[in-house]
């Protein structure tokens, strides 16, 4: 049995005198009152300070949601010695007793000198890994076999890269002379692999010339990180990131949270607080996929993760919802003390529970977590979004199409019987495998196939169109295909030469349905969908295209074939189109050629300009009046008997009329 790295966690402080250096970070504790008329100079904190604060907060996440699984050795190091402040006992493995070994050292020596190595803590870090952990004690028992793995994280500061050279080098030394030490003892195990994270810390306002630098393989047994970052909240934060890199973490921020002002009481504000869990909490979010990018959004604490955001629900008391819970985890803030955070924590353990829902851009809304509280540990709850498998199988009528007989269920019956799979020979000789060219077989008979009757207007005539959907999905067609599918489209052609109406069943919806010149309409465009889904099969898949396009009279983009341009330019065009025509004619029939040349010459006549509504010109002498102008001319005779006509427009002479025939001079 291999135990994972995350089993034993050794925390390595540099206790020299570089770090009792300032941090630059400045408390301020004159926030309280402003009444006095000389305020209070901030407090500054050293490197020690920040490094201790930022290894607390590390194991106040771990052991909040690992209380012992997950455990933690703190070692400080000096000049002369390294001291061991936890180890890995039962009672030892506790925030209280971290910060009380922590407390009773003292503050790192100015006076000793500057230019100094951490190897003493690396050394007792690895002597520390050796060491069998209660867990390991009980499994060797029966697991003589056991692997033992661990991390090492060291805060320090290194001058340059040189150093840290010598340090891993040291290390991977350590590692084997321990495991050739720990082959002899019976109470000591050999270091199967160790992860070693090298922290370079400097001050606030100051950027060494230590660059970050991935995982690099030391030896079979030991691998080394460097990863420099600043002090304050910055190496607070880098701990907090390798504590969710490290312990496969995940971050949900609950948001909308009311909680009372404190200085108004009367009023509420929504807060944020930022949770952390276990990475499978997040299973089920990850199964729908089509969501995440609505609800993952960056970390609002300052870390470089990203977050789950989950809304705020209305609380219950009753926890009723725990009989669809898939898994329930615990939790940790991310910023323990802030108010938001604390508020949260007494309202949940007080037995109340919080339901969690999905903020989606459409409006719905899906519940998929609770905070719940279970003998004084706060958990997140993951609840059934899905069917269960128990469950009777989704109803049909639930799905887009409604009904149950709006779906082409017999269609795609026959598509499951083209799918089938068989058993293949040996294909070990085969440029593609049978499994490779099932699969685009599949796509390609799946790239236009609606689901509902009421969305294709094709596939519920395929007797007047047959061959043509069935052929144009092969991935090569031959010279007869070409002509079976030609055919088919000149037969659309004659049914909308004869103004027949197309045999599409009715879809059952009240009032009258679509005119036939918009029927004519959609099935011409479902066509060249269909088509175009393929054209880029083969050279015959866009014969076919071009077919399709001259006689639907599309002004669509060109196909793939014709938008190779050559040195003659549209002329090779036309040669090519009017070469296709002639192979055209040459494979109809005589009734197909008559049906083709009336078609064609309707399609090539000039089209009917509108008429403007503001003038009704006259039918030309010799031409036969339209019903239009017949019936403007009656209605017109019939409103110039219903009014006086204006007398100046009866004397006038031409086309203009004069308004006022005597007018009087205005006197000046």
């Amino acid at each position: 049995m291999v135990y994972p790295h995350s089993h034993k966690t050794v925390l390595v402080l540099d206790h020299t005198a570089v770090f009792s250096r300032p941090s630059q970070q400045m408390v301020d504790f004159d926030a309280v009152t402003k009444s006095r008329g000389i305020p209070l100079q901030p407090v500054g904190k050293s490197l020690w300070t920040c490094n201790v604060e930022a290894c607390m907060e590390f194991s106040r996440i771990i052991y909040d949601i690992f209380p012992t699984d997950r455990l933690i050795s703190l070692i400080a190091s000096n000049v002369h010695e390294a001291e061991c402040l936890t180890g890995w006992k039962t009672q030892e493995q506790s925030l209280q007793h971290q910060m009380t070994a922590l407390g009773s050292l003292p503050p790192p020596d100015i006076k000793e000198p500057a230019d100094t190595s951490i190897m003493h803590g690396l050394t007792k870090a690895i002597k520390m890994l050796c060491e069998a952990t209660p867990k390991q004690e009980e499994l060797l028992k029966t697991q003589p076999d056991l692997k033992n793995k661990g991390r090492i994280i060291c805060l320090t500061s290194f001058k340059s890269l040189d150093r840290i050279k010598v340090l891993e080098d040291a290390t991977d030394l350590a590692i084997r002379s321990h495991n050739q030490l720990a082959s002899s003892k019976p109470n000591l195990l050999p270091i199967e692999h160790c992860d070693l994270i090298l922290l370079h810390v400097d001050p606030i306002n100051q950027h060494g010339n230590i660059t970050a630098r991935s995982a690099v393989k030391i030896s079979p047994q030991l691998q080394s990180e460097l990863q420099p970052t600043l002090s304050g909240p910055h190496i607070a934060h880098k701990l907090v990131e390798l504590a969710i890199q490290h312990f496969d973490l995940a971050s949900t921020t609950i948001t909308g949270i009311p909680m009372k002002e404190e200085q108004n009481a009367s009023s509420s504000a929504n807060y944020d607080v930022e949770l952390l869990h276990s990475m499978e909490a997040h299973t089920e979010l990850f199964k729908t996929g089509g969501h995440l990018d609505e609800i993952v959004i960056p970390s609002k604490e300052g870390l470089r993760i990203q977050t789950i955001c989950l809304k705020w629900c209305t609380p219950k008391s009753i926890s009723s919802e725990l009989q669809q819970c898939h898994g329930a985890y615990r939790i940790t803030p991310v910023d323990v003390n802030s108010r938001p955070s604390s508020c949260l924590t007494n309202f949940l353990l007080n037995g109340r529970a919080v339901m969690l829902e999905q903020q989606r851009k459409s409006g719905s809304k899906v519940i998929s977590h609770m905070l719940s509280c279970h003998g004084g540990e706060i958990y997140i709850h993951v609840l059934g979004m899905f069917r269960s498998i128990l469950e009777d199988p989704p109803s049909i009528s639930e799905g887009c199409g409604g009904r149950v007989t709006d779906y082409r269920i017999k269609d795609f019956g026959e598509l499951m019987k083209e799918s089938r799979l068989a058993p293949a020979a040996d294909a070990s000789h085969l440029e593609e495998l049978p499994i490779e060219r099932a699969k685009g077989q599949l796509e390609r008979m799946t790239r236009h196939w609606p689901m509902v009757i009421g969305d294709t207007i094709i596939f519920n005539m395929l007797s007047h169109l047959d061959p043509l959907p069935s052929l144009i999905v092969n991935e090569s067609l031959s010279e007869d295909d070409v002509k079976d599918c030609r055919r088919a489209i000149l037969y659309l052609v004659d049914l909308e030469s004869r103004n027949e109406n197309l045999p599409i069943p009715n879809s059952g919806t009240r009032g009258k349905g679509p005119k036939r010149e918009e029927q004519y309409r959609q099935m011409w465009r479902e066509c060249e969908k269909l088509v175009r889904c393929h054209a880029n099969n083969s050279p015959q898949h866009a014969e076919v295209l071009e077919c399709l396009l001259h006689c639907k009279g599309s002004t669509g983009p060109p196909s793939p074939k014709s938008e190779v341009k050559t040195e003659n330019g549209s002329k090779d065009e036309e040669n090519t189109y009017d070469q296709s025509m002639k192979t055209l004619e040459r494979q109809m029939t005589e009734r197909e050629k008559k049906d083709f040349n009336t078609i064609k010459k309707e399609t090539d006549s000039p089209p009917v300009k509108k008429i403007k509504s503001e003038v009704i010109p006259r039918a030309s002498a010799g031409s036969p009046e339209s019903v239009l102008s017949i019936w403007m001319n009656k209605m017109a005779a019939k409103c110039s008997k219903r009014h006086a006509e204006f007398s100046g427009r009866i004397d006038s002479k031409g086309s203009k009329a004069e308004l006022y025939k005597n007018p009087k001079p205005e006197p000046m």
